[in-house]
């Protein structure tokens, strides 16, 4: 049946940035949808956390917490879960982070930092993960992509350089890996309730602002980017490669 071709049940999934938000919604939707999770985050204790409550429902999760923006790191770790957990069927490339300042006043050390942690990341850890997935003729690798990967704000050009790379890197994994039986997409939030939006959500001007440039009139609830991924992630989508999926409520659609 056509639905069953959604079901994740005997794969594993690499989650990176999942200790919280957009990341840990990602991971508890896959992990619904039947496949073993292996939760990524720099602090360990956070991570044990988010994996506290993924396991009282039920899920079955595991944690490896190391950096994902240094390549040896990197490597060490996928070859210990590939050692000890079994190959990576899934990857979700999440990791990254936002900084907001005018152009002009941007400080280097954070562009380098925003650099490495929304691009160099996805190149680190998808090339570890992709290697192995070639060697098995098959995988699975999902980039978080965003809005900002097509529109630009005030304030975030560097974030979208960043968002733009990525799905640019996106593409350019669906050619070269395509071949070997792995599809390569990118997964692109709009605007969603999260940790690092609260004070956007707070703020009344930029909310009215933002849901009336929203068809759907109002804010993501993080939930909801979960069926997107379990497509991508599943046979469902077996002849979708190179694609940015955009979950936004219309953002993209309309000027």
């Amino acid at each position: 049946m056509v639905v069953n071709s959604f079901r994740l049940d005997g794969r594993l999934a690499l989650v990176t940035g999942s200790s919280g938000g957009i990341g840990f919604a990602l991971a508890r939707g896959l992990g619904q949808a039947g496949a073993t999770l292996v939760l990524n985050g720099r602090d360990s204790a956070k991570l044990e956390r988010a994996a506290g409550v993924l396991r009282d429902e039920g899920l079955a999760v595991h944690t490896r917490s190391f950096d994902v923006t240094q390549a040896a790191a990197v490597q060490a770790a996928v070859e210990d879960i590939e050692g000890t957990l079994g190959g990576i069927d899934i990857l979700v490339n999440n990791a990254g982070m936002q900084r907001r300042m005018a152009l002009q006043d941007f400080p280097e050390q954070d562009w380098h930092e925003l650099m490495r942690t929304n691009v160099d990341s996805v190149f680190f850890v998808g090339q570890a993960v992709a290697r192995k997935m070639i060697t098995r003729g098959k995988g699975k690798i999902i980039n978080i992509c965003s809005v900002q990967s097509e529109l630009g704000r005030p304030n975030i050009a560097p974030y979208m350089a960043s968002k733009g790379a990525v799905k640019m890197l996106t593409k350019g994994m669906a050619i070269d890996w395509g071949p070997h039986g792995i599809q390569v997409n990118g997964l692109g939030p709009g605007y969603f309730k999260t940790e690092l939006t609260e004070k956007l959500v707070a703020d009344e001007q930029f909310s009215a602002w933002l849901t009336g440039r929203t068809p759907s009139r109002r804010w993501g609830e993080v939930a909801e980017l979960a069926g997107a991924a379990v497509f991508l992630a599943s046979d469902a989508s077996s002849f979708v490669n190179g694609h940015v999926l955009y979950v936004d409520g219309g953002v993209t659609a309309t000027l």
